[in-house]
């Protein structure tokens, strides 16, 4: 009897194989032929899956992106249901932005994979898609915070500038903790953030 293969799962498989191969050598080897390698399977498997390259890099993209909004997204209600001002409320929030930085293994790994085809997507059209996607609803749950943040009569062009600031921060701190891991620690981050919050709040 033949084999059956749950094809979400060797999906998932080959995604980790291309995020593996950013991680170590950059998006430019993640060729159909060295993914396939690093996965364990024959190149025919893999287009099996994804006609070619960019179907596969497009995915893998994709695939990141919804892992990073969905881990802050599901964080998000914790933020906007907190007693306004309140410690319970500062602490949902930097729980929230911290799990947006690289701060283990695993996040790391897809901080690479983001920064590398953000940098990628302004010349790659194929990616232009879920990097105008990873913007935007990155950015709507930073605006929610912000407002969550901020009283409710806050001007709304306060809000947006102040959502772009604290977005700034966090791009940043993510840039920092993945290129000076040994200096941007999870305890800097977590002191810049709360500095930051400190300067949010008046």
């Amino acid at each position: 009897m033949p084999k059956i293969v749950d094809a979400d799962a060797r999906r998932q498989d080959v995604v980790q194989a291309v995020l593996r191969i950013i991680a170590v050598d950059g998006l430019e080897r993640a060729s159909l032929r060295e993914v396939a390698d690093e996965a364990g399977l024959a190149v025919g498997s893999v287009r099996h899956y994804f006609e070619g390259s960019e179907e596969l890099l497009a995915f893998t993209f994709g695939t990141v992106v919804d892992r990073v909004v969905g881990r802050a997204g599901a964080l998000l209600p914790a933020v906007q249901e907190a007693p306004y001002a309140t410690p319970r409320q500062r602490q949902a929030v930097l729980t929230l932005l911290g799990g947006m930085l690289p701060l283990d293994e695993e996040t790391a790994v897809e901080a690479c994979a983001w920064l590398a085809f953000k940098n990628a997507a302004r010349i790659r059209p194929f990616l232009a898609a879920e990097a105008d996607r990873s913007h935007r609803e990155v950015a709507a749950i930073v605006g929610g915070v912000v407002a969550s943040l901020l009283p409710d009569d806050e001007p709304q062009e306060n809000l947006v500038v102040e959502a772009e600031r604290l977005l700034a921060t966090v791009d940043g701190l993510c840039m920092h903790a993945l290129l000076q891991p040994g200096w941007m620690t999870a305890q800097m981050c977590s002191d810049v953030l709360e500095r930051h919050l400190d300067g949010l709040a008046r």
